[in-house]
């Protein structure tokens, strides 16, 4: 489900202009002409494709929570998938799922999780419910500790799947993990960050993870430049702009 939309003189709503301060935003344009919905700048898929596409992840999802590869299946409740469009433009890729995660069966439903959202839906000016998100592993390792070597390897084919059937125009690889799996490097996030790179011919931009950022948040303003750099790609202007008058 999509998070509402804050509403004018809400607590929501002073999160959301915190936010962009935050990201060293000194200026928003309103009008009153805009609709989040009306200005959604994603085309529709058809039909056909849609549910072709949704069936396929679907079968794909099932054969996911049957997995016994590793050792996190005995550790975990459930399998965390995806969550999103199947016919998104724009893939968000993370590492592992937490424990919120691993509660509910869906990613990036914590605090990292609702930060991500607004990166997406406050700072993108994008629904949520429109792009895809899912994770490098799709069991929560013990304690929230790193992904192991063998862990990635046995998930890897489950990842390569889902970013085939959605077809991606963009891959966002929010930390260390997801931007060494995608990109096929040992280089930290710290060298790879807001620097494009590719992944079998699909743009990939290596930004700061969620979490990271809730630790870190004067590193907003460079996660910050990472997404803008993604809509300037799929030629989206940011909702900062969207309502300026020419």
């Amino acid at each position: 489900m999509t998070p509402a939309r804050p509403g004018p003189g809400s607590d929501a709503l002073r999160e959301t202009l915190a936010y962009y301060r935050d990201l060293g935003v000194a200026e928003l344009y309103l009008s009153s002409s805009f609709t989040f919905e009306e200005n959604a700048p994603y085309p529709a898929a058809s039909p056909t494709a849609r549910l072709a596409s949704a069936s396929d992840l679907q079968s794909l999802a099932k054969e996911v929570s049957d997995c016994v590869t590793c050792r996190l299946c005995k550790t975990r409740k459930q399998t965390v998938f995806a969550d999103g469009s199947p016919d998104a433009r724009i893939m968000f890729i993370g590492e592992a799922p937490g424990a919120d995660e691993d509660a509910q069966g869906l990613p990036f439903v914590g605090r990292a999780g609702q930060l991500l959202t607004r990166m997406i839906e406050d700072g993108m000016g994008l629904p949520r419910s429109s792009v895809y998100i899912a994770n490098v592993l799709k069991c929560r390792p013990p304690d929230n500790r790193n992904p192991e070597p063998d862990e990635i390897a046995s998930c890897r084919g489950y990842l390569e799947r889902q970013i085939d059937l959605v077809k991606p125009e963009v891959l966002v690889a929010l930390g260390k993990f997801a931007a060494q799996f995608l990109l096929e490097t040992e280089e930290g996030i710290m060298r790879l960050r807001g620097k494009w790179g590719s992944y079998r011919g699909i743009p990939v931009m290596p930004t700061f993870h969620p979490s990271f950022l809730l630790r870190q948040p004067a590193q907003k303003k460079e996660a910050w430049e990472d997404l803008l750099a993604v809509l300037a790609r799929l030629g989206i202007e940011p909702p900062a702009r969207r309502g300026k008058a020419t």
